[in-house]
């Protein structure tokens, strides 16, 4: 099957900005342009930060409270870049009674001399107030760095109320002060002074933040811990104002780790009982600028809330949502597992997958790679395929030499692991007799045409728009591994509708019996009878509408179902060009023109638009949105978080209908109309 295409839950859209006011003048005044008029004054170029004041969650996601500590996370991201680089020991997070951060770290000191660039700022003034500045691009400065984007400090600057500098270097002490992003005079240079170093004292902007612009001492604390951790070459020193404390956060402490990694997995396990003891190790790559830690165990009775958990990061930055370090990582200890199986003669050991060595498991793993790429601004999830190839490389020896020196050890871990395994084939042997009993017991909604088979694996239920559409993909369908269910029109917008009209509501409750699910926090994705769950509506506007109201049905009543990557819309072309032999199928406007242009170049093709699904043939359907060799889904996920998500969908989704008016007015000019229809 052609992989998956990512979809978010509703595709951001940029509020478009708005002219700036006419200057007062004697002249004259020219008669008033018609209504929706547009014209060289209604162009307005943003300039230094005023992008980031004017649209903050490009830059950290958001202005919730985990956005204000991200500026926190990449002001310590650059002092931890410069203890990587071993030019700082020591870093000071200080929390002060104004509500005020401040950061310090021993290292080389911002540049503070004139860039050559740049005429009249001194580096400093170019590095705090100009995006994707920064002395990380060329790597002479920094092998590894967290802050590889260029923008975080200068996005700081532009988000907090005061930013002050503080440099130590050459000889001297060099301070500025910003407001907003912008200077609020020129550098100066000090005391002479033989410290070395660089402080950044700032205030979040309340314009920007609101309620939120408050740092919360224990989440402080917990980042700075981590940071500690991560790189076991630093001494982070920590202190709060003791007014701000509500909780048993210290008002002081020494952050020094010297086991790394192990003793962070130490402290996240202690009382629990595990099945072997930790493994933990660190390798550097000679000559490859990157270097992998990591630290992992077994427990029968898993972690506390959780049955197994994974913390990865790169280059000391946090990434929750996993990645190709993550992927390395799963990848090495499963293979290693079943080449030491296959040493000593365990057969079973084939039935084992990464899911069944990660089932139970506590791990922490941290990679220092150069050039890393992320997904997003925020850095939540690394891309960088070189890290999946450094983290297998890294881990093979090790584990390796693990395993055969502790032979009882390793025999307990592959037992452990193998009994994982055979209990998630015996879950899914059940779950094939449990769905083959629905099959044949329940009295599944009267227009769902399942598939024949009983196994789950591989099956696909997609929800089409209409009887008619429903009768093309019947035809079309693999009845094996496809069932087809037509839902009449549109369905209840759940997010506007209370609860009891969602329960009462016959489609939706067809297409819950369809899944053989429960909603809400009844929801258990054991008790999926698909493995895949399709969206598959017409390519216009009416099409989308549809898709909307499901993707919210969906967001709302099980968002699991969307975690676990099951959800998806299918791409049905809105256009047929054929001429001679030649046929081509075209998703979109954009599409065809490209066709005409590559394809049917100097040539008049016959063009016709599908007004529907419904109106294709069950041969074409087929061939261009069901065929799994041929077509292209779009999975539908949740990349941000879940307070960003949820504003998201009650503004676009919810009762307020003077959210969506201006919504639609911020957004209109990103609109394209279909006059086609």
């Amino acid at each position: 099957m052609s992989t998956p295409a990512q979809s978010s839950l509703f595709d951001d859209a940029l509020a478009p900005v708005p002219a700036a006011p006419l200057a007062q003048s004697h002249e004259p005044r020219p008669a008033p342009a018609p209504a929706g008029s547009y014209s060289a004054k209604d162009i307005e170029v943003l300039e230094g930060l005023e992008p980031v004041r004017k649209r903050p969650g490009m830059y950290i996601g958001g202005t919730d409270e985990r956005a204000l500590h991200h500026l926190f996370a990449e002001v310590l991201d650059n002092s931890m870049d410069e203890a990587v680089a071993r030019h700082a020991k020591l870093i000071e997070v200080k929390l002060n009674a104004d509500g005020s951060l401040t950061v310090f770290d021993d290292g080389r000191g911002i540049p503070v001399d004139p860039h050559p660039n740049y005429p009249g700022k001194s580096a400093l003034e170019v590095i705090m107030t100009m995006l994707h500045s920064g002395g990380k691009f060329s790597g002479k400065a920094y092998e590894t760095s967290g802050g590889l984007h260029g923008v975080g400090v200068s996005v700081v600057n532009a988000l907090s109320e005061r930013l002050d500098v503080t440099v130590w270097r050459d000889g001297f002490e060099h301070s500025q002060s910003f407001s907003r992003g912008k200077p609020l005079g020129p550098i100066t240079r000090g005391e002479p002074s033989r410290k070395h170093g660089t402080a950044i004292r700032f205030v979040p902007d309340e314009e920007i933040f609101g309620e939120n612009c408050h740092f919360k001492p224990a989440r402080i604390y917990r980042m700075s811990r981590s940071k500690a951790y991560l790189f076991r070459g630093v001494e982070i020193r920590w202190s709060c104002a003791p007014e701000l404390i509500r909780d048993t956060t210290p008002a002081t402490a020494t952050l020094c780790f010297p086991g790394g990694l192990a003793d962070f997995l130490a402290e996240r396990t202690a009382n629990i009982a595990t099945v072997t003891e930790t493994f933990a190790g660190r390798v550097e790559r000679q000559g490859e600028a990157g270097a992998v830690e990591w630290a992992i165990t077994w427990s029968p009775a898993g972690f506390g809330e959780a049955d197994g958990f994974m913390q990865s990061y790169c280059n000391t930055v946090p990434t929750p949502e996993g990645g190709t370090h993550e992927a390395g990582f799963r990848a090495a200890l499963t293979r290693g597992l079943k080449a030491h199986a296959e040493m000593i003669g365990e057969k079973r050991a084939g039935l084992v997958t990464a899911e069944d060595v990660a089932a139970q498991a506590g791990a922490l793993i941290s990679v220092f790679v150069k050039n890393p790429e992320f997904q997003g601004q925020t850095k939540e999830r690394l891309s960088s395929s070189d890290a999946q190839k450094l983290v297998e490389a890294a881990l093979r020896d090790p584990f390796d030499h693990w395993l055969t020196a502790s032979p009882k050890a390793a025999r307990l871990l592959l037992d452990f692991v193998i009994e994982r395994a055979e209990e998630r084939l015996k879950r899914r042997k059940d779950k094939e007799v449990a769905r083959a009993s629905a099959t044949r017991k329940l009295r599944l909604p009267g227009k769902l045409a399942d598939c024949s088979g009983d196994a789950m694996d591989g099956t696909e239920l997609f929800i089409v728009e209409g009887d008619s559409a429903g009768g093309s993909a019947k035809q079309a369908r693999n009845r094996r591994t496809q069932a087809i269910l037509p839902l009449r029109g549109k369905i209840l917008n759940v997010a506007s509708s209370t609860s009891g009209k969602a329960a009462d509501n016959q489609e939706i409750g067809n297409l819950m019996l369809a899944l053989g699910v429960s909603g809400g926090s009844r929801f258990n994705a054991d008790d999926l009878r698909y493995e895949r769950i399709i969206i598959m509506t017409d390519a216009d506007v009416d099409g989308a509408h549809i898709a909307s109201l499901l993707i919210t049905f969906f967001y709302r009543t099980m968002p699991g179902l969307i975690r676990d990557g099951r959800l998806f819309l299918a791409l049905p072309p809105l256009y047929r060009l054929s001429h001679g032999g030649t046929v081509e199928y075209a998703r979109d406007e954009a599409h065809r023109d490209e066709l005409l242009a590559t394809v049917f170049k100097g040539k008049k093709p016959e063009t016709s638009r599908f007004k529907g699904l419904g109106e294709m043939m069950p041969a074409q359907l087929k061939e261009t949105t069901m065929e799994p060799t041929k077509r292209t889904l779009a999975r539908v996920t949740l990349p941000r978080s879940e307070e960003a998500v949820e504003d998201l969908v009650e503004t676009l989704m919810g009762r307020k209908a003077e959210l969506r008016f201006r919504f639609i007015q911020e957004n209109a000019e990103f609109a394209s109309a279909d006059l086609d229809v």
